[in-house]
């Protein structure tokens, strides 16, 4: 069974189950190795964007749930996000953006990190990750999935199932694919971790003022 959609995704209202949705945010970041299935971790209070040209990820699970950390004032916030977990995944031109705003004397200031530019030349060259999960806030891409199951209950995910320490509802909605292919990916994110995190041609690069992957 497959299933292709277009659009966007944009988490504004649920506590811990998520609104039922077949374009799944199946969604790309970087990621912390903290070996496989790492546990939750506060998240800093910045947002950032990923574009890639493609994503193909193993094993697909999606559920909602809640990540929490501390603004840039340092005040404690919490925002809804759709996590959406890989055993293995594959991607291709690969750019990841944050900006710090207000940096003293400077004003602000965008980190670009940029990786897996020849993927689609060479598959060696394409980004990998194992073991990955995305809190991920809304997502654009052409996305396609096979042998999907959607309304799923979260806690009966498996392989992989919830990530340990994530704040989930076992009961609430979720869904699960045995592949999904996401083209022409755009998505903000507030984490990533991985168990193996492989970028070819890695550059980072610092530039003054504003300057992201992409632009709303």
């Amino acid at each position: 069974m497959k299933s292709q959609v277009r659009g966007g995704t944009r988490w504004k209202r649920f506590a811990v189950v998520m609104v039922p949705s077949v374009a799944a945010t199946a969604a790309i970041g970087v990621g912390l190795a903290q070996g496989a299935l790492a546990a939750s971790f506060s998240i800093s209070g910045q947002e950032f964007k990923v574009k890639a040209d493609s994503l193909v990820g193993n094993d697909f699970v999606q559920y909602g749930s809640v990540a929490s950390g501390k603004n840039l004032e340092g005040k404690p916030f919490a925002e809804p996000v759709g996590v959406s977990g890989f055993s293995e995944a594959w991607i291709t031109n690969m750019c990841q953006s944050v900006v710090t705003p207000n940096v003293p004397f400077i004003g602000n200031v965008s980190l670009e990190l940029r990786a897996g530019t020849e993927g689609a030349k060479d598959p060696n060259k394409r980004v990998y990750a194992k073991d990955i999960y995305l809190d991920v806030s809304s997502l654009k891409a052409d996305a396609e999935f096979s042998n999907i199951d959607i309304g799923v209950a979260a806690g009966s995910l498996k392989d992989p199932g919830i990530q340990p320490g994530t704040q989930a509802n076992p009961y609430g909605f979720s869904q699960r694919a045995k592949k999904a292919t996401l083209n022409n990916v755009e998505q903000k994110a507030w984490a990533t971790t991985a168990g193996t995190f492989r970028l070819p041609d890695l550059s980072l690069k610092l530039h003054k003022g504003t300057k992201e992957c992409f632009t709303e």
